[in-house]
């Protein structure tokens, strides 16, 4: 058996490299991942990390342990992938969790772009939008849009009654949906691109 301080790192280092990659994990999820017969000794190797200052905690939450250095951070959800294109079946698929920064308030997600649609907006293919969840946006925002059961990333553009979804890139068409089957699901504020690789994964 390793001595107590040279496990207590292995679970310092698993929930470092965790939370780094933004899938902050739950007790059991340490358990397993260190091979421990029962769950209360994962837990008490996290709060002993949490009395030593290594790690932080909140309260009432299953996914309740953060490092020092993200204080000031939150995690949020990133649901499957958004088409900047055509038309695509919406899809809200968890494959993990994103830091998040000071973004100020509101419900907040994240999609993982396909398409070349708003190239020329900088949203490029495998780019991730941070999505705050509105259902009103104002003329010349970037929104994620749902058409019927069909969403999509455009640039939000109001004639009179009538709404177009514009792209950017002029190798496709505006979308001119019925505003009786639009729904806005929210605002991109922010988008984010990964040169090496996603950081985060599928949630286990």
């Amino acid at each position: 058996m390793a001595p107590r301080g040279v496990t207590r790192d292995k679970v310092f280092r698993f929930v470092r490299d965790r939370l780094l990659r933004g899938m902050p994990p739950t007790v059991r999820e340490v358990q397993h991942a260190m091979g421990f017969k029962a769950v209360q000794t994962a837990r008490q190797h996290l709060e002993a990390l949490v009395e030593t200052g290594r790690l932080l905690k909140s309260a009432g939450k299953s996914r309740s342990y953060r490092l020092p250095a993200l204080n000031t951070a939150s995690f949020i959800p990133l649901l499957g992938s958004v088409q900047a294109g055509a038309l695509t079946e919406a899809i809200e698929d968890l494959e993990g969790y994103i830091p998040i920064h000071g973004q100020g308030s509101g419900e907040l997600f994240a999609l993982r772009v396909r398409g070349e649609s708003m190239r020329d907006a900088g949203i490029l293919p495998g780019d991730v939008v941070v999505v705050r969840r509105q259902p009103t946006a104002e003329n010349g925002q970037i929104i994620v849009a749902l058409v019927e059961d069909e969403a999509t990333v455009k640039t939000l553009r109001k004639v009179g009654r009538s709404i177009e979804l514009l792209p950017a890139n002029p190798d496709f068409s505006p979308i001119r949906p019925d505003p009786a089957s639009l729904s806005i699901l929210g605002k991109v504020i922010e988008v984010r691109r990964y040169l090496e690789g996603s950081p985060f994964g599928s949630c286990p």
